[in-house]
């Protein structure tokens, strides 16, 4: 019976997991910003700490990045350690969530996950001046791969509200 409710819980939380998409929560431009002057970009240092911290903190973090390069990489922008135009800080907050299982289910299974929201400051550089800021939150897949495809596909939906379109 513990195999059943092991496996019954698994599956509750990929569904759970596959029916909730990455949702935008917020997204605001500056006025009066002429983004075409910008062509370099690169991150603020990501800094973490306290408990909540998990052994696949600096994998899932590189994967965000990965996916945000991508984003502006698109968008005509090279990454540049060396000055420049515009900073990118990474918040993310993670909660443990937990959720019981539908009440006509013949077992009540109390699942665990964990929802993350995600949130971008793209700062002018020279002026120290944010141009631009969007969230976005959803469910941490437990899966590596899983995770790679929610945060490409997340970044992907973000982006589209950034101002620049894509360089075709």
């Amino acid at each position: 019976m513990i195999v059943m409710k092991n496996v019954a819980c698994l599956s509750f939380l990929l569904v759970l997991a596959s029916c909730s998409p990455m949702k935008i929560t917020y997204t605001k431009s500056t006025d009066a910003v002429n983004f075409a002057k910008y062509k370099t970009f690169n991150f603020y240092e990501l800094k973490a700490s306290g408990d909540t911290i998990t052994k696949n903190f600096t994998e899932r973090t590189n994967i965000l990045k990965s996916a945000i390069i991508t984003e502006m990489s698109k968008r005509g922008y090279t990454q540049s350690s060396t000055h420049p135009d515009l900073l990118i800080n990474i918040g993310i907050v993670v909660r443990e969530q937990s959720q019981l299982s539908e009440p006509s289910s013949p077992v009540n299974i109390l699942g665990l996950y964990r929802e993350a929201a995600v949130s971008l400051d793209i700062v002018d550089a020279a002026e120290n001046k944010v141009v631009w800021k969007g969230s976005i939150a959803g469910i941490v897949p437990s899966i590596k791969s899983s995770a790679q495809k929610q945060t490409a596909s997340g970044m992907k939906k973000l982006f589209e509200r950034y101002p620049v379109e894509i360089n075709h």
